[in-house]
This record gives structure tokens, sequence and C-alpha cells, in this order.
């Protein structure tokens, strides 16, 4: 019963620490600053190329094109060269 119990108090203390761990920066940034942060979004307007397109919000173009590559990459070619 002892084990158990010693093992519970292990358990809670250690799931305390790491909850108590992960707070600690948004209680830190909160005390500095009081308010909301606001981030603003990335630049994204030079990301329209055949890897970025994403129509059906996977880079179509880019996965065929990658996929294509893949039995290069794995065979040897036959001039020898990569």
């Amino acid at each position: 019963m002892r084990k158990t119990v010693a093992r519970a108090a292990a358990v809670v203390a250690i799931a305390g620490a790491g909850v108590l761990g992960v707070a600690v920066p948004a209680l830190a940034a909160t005390q500095d600053e009081p308010g909301v942060t606001v981030v603003d979004e990335p630049d994204t307007s030079d990301l329209n190329n055949i890897w970025t397109v994403a129509p059906l919000g996977v880079p179509v173009l880019g996965l065929i094109d990658s996929i294509n590559d893949v039995p290069g990459k794995i065979l040897p070619s036959p001039g020898g060269g990569y």
C-alpha cells in the first residue's frame, strides 16, 4: 500500500512539474506586458510557385514532381552520374 501511495505521489509531482514548466513562459509573458499580444501574418506573397500552390490543401504539382523524381534517386542512373 505504501508503494502505491509513493508511486502516486511521485506521478502527481512529476505531472505538476511538467504543467508548471509549460505554464511558466505563458505566465512570464503576461506579467511584463498586460493585454493580448498580436502577431501579424507572415508575408507569403512570393509563395506561388509549383511547390506552394495548393488548391486541394496539398501542393499537388510539387507532390507529383517529387514522386516522379523518386525512382531516379533510388536506382542508379545508367551514366553513373548523380
